[in-house]
């Protein structure tokens, strides 16, 4: 549905903080669905942890909040160099490790979505595990001319 070089052109974030590969469901306004492949060469591994390699639960809530940004994004048009996103609250459960080799499907619903941000229900499975639940609330900020 999204490629990375369609991702790429919506979202603020790159290489190397780019963390989903693909879309495979989108319903503008409503659902989004993104993978993000955990391999063994990610950099995060260096130093979380070096014998026995953890995704950082925060690197799972970033890729919720770029899976937001993108449902955001195609749902309302938006440029990536129009806008900064914002993301004010964040309340998460981790339910177990994401490890390489493992495909983090990431589900986003919107709860609620205005012109100035929104609040979605965010969950990350690996198989068909739920291994982080949350809900996360953002603003959008819109870019004035000549400034960024």
């Amino acid at each position: 549905m999204l490629t990375i070089t369609e991702l790429q052109e919506i979202l603020p974030q790159q290489y190397p903080f780019l963390l989903i590969d693909k879309v495979v469901e989108l319903v503008e306004g409503k659902r989004i669905v993104a993978i993000k492949n955990v391999t063994a060469n990610e950099h995060f591994f260096v130093g979380h942890f070096p014998t026995q390699p953890i995704m950082p639960g925060v690197l799972i809530l970033e890729a919720m909040a770029q899976a937001a940004i993108v449902l955001y994004a195609r749902s309302k048009r938006v440029e990536k160099d129009k806008v900064r996103y914002y993301f004010a609250k964040a309340e998460i459960k981790f339910k177990s490790p994401v490890v390489p080799g493992d495909q983090l499907r990431i589900e986003v619903d919107v709860q609620k979505m205005l012109s100035s941000g929104g609040i979605v229900a965010a969950k990350a499975f690996v198989k068909d595990a739920l291994v982080a639940d949350a809900v996360v609330g953002f603003s959008v900020q819109k870019i004035e001319e000549g400034k960024k």
